[in-house]
């Protein structure tokens, strides 16, 4: 369709009315939808409603390869670009491919040597959040397996 609705804030175009306004909300910070399970505050109603399903447990999106299931449609989206072998995010440093966008900010923190997981318990700092909760079961005698 044609995207004659255009964000005057960032330029962006939409083909509804819906999703501009939708859209503009992103702007405004305001974060009205929040999880009654942990308090986490959102943006999108829609975004909560993912969110709840880490909660859950539902994964209600399947890949038709291998049956992985998945709580939203765009990590089954890089799940299959994954099982297709592509990697279309690059590091602009070294030029690594990774599946997501993410995924390369995480890996330049390699080069810029980032660590912004800190350990309450002795200062320790991490690259990497699930570093970080590794390094934290040594504190707690919790066995990694």
């Amino acid at each position: 369709g044609i995207k004659s609705y255009k964000c005057f804030e960032c330029g962006k175009c939409f083909t509804q009315s819906s999703g501009l306004r939708k859209h503009q909300k992103t702007h405004k910070g305001e974060k009205n939808e929040k999880c009654l399970e942990c308090g986490k505050c959102f943006t999108l109603r829609s975004t909560l409603v993912v969110h709840q399903r880490r909660h859950t447990g539902e994964k209600p999106y399947e890949c038709p390869e291998c049956e992985k299931r998945f709580v939203n449609s765009s990590e089954l989206r890089n799940h299959q670009n994954w099982h297709k072998g592509e990697l279309p995010h690059r590091c602009g440093e070294c030029g690594k491919s990774f599946l997501t966008p993410a995924h390369v900010q995480i890996h330049q923190r390699i080069h810029t040597g980032e660590k912004p997981y800190k350990c309450g318990e002795c200062g320790k700092c991490f690259s990497q959040k699930q570093h970080l909760g590794r390094h934290q079961r040594f504190h707690t005698g919790e066995k990694p397996y």
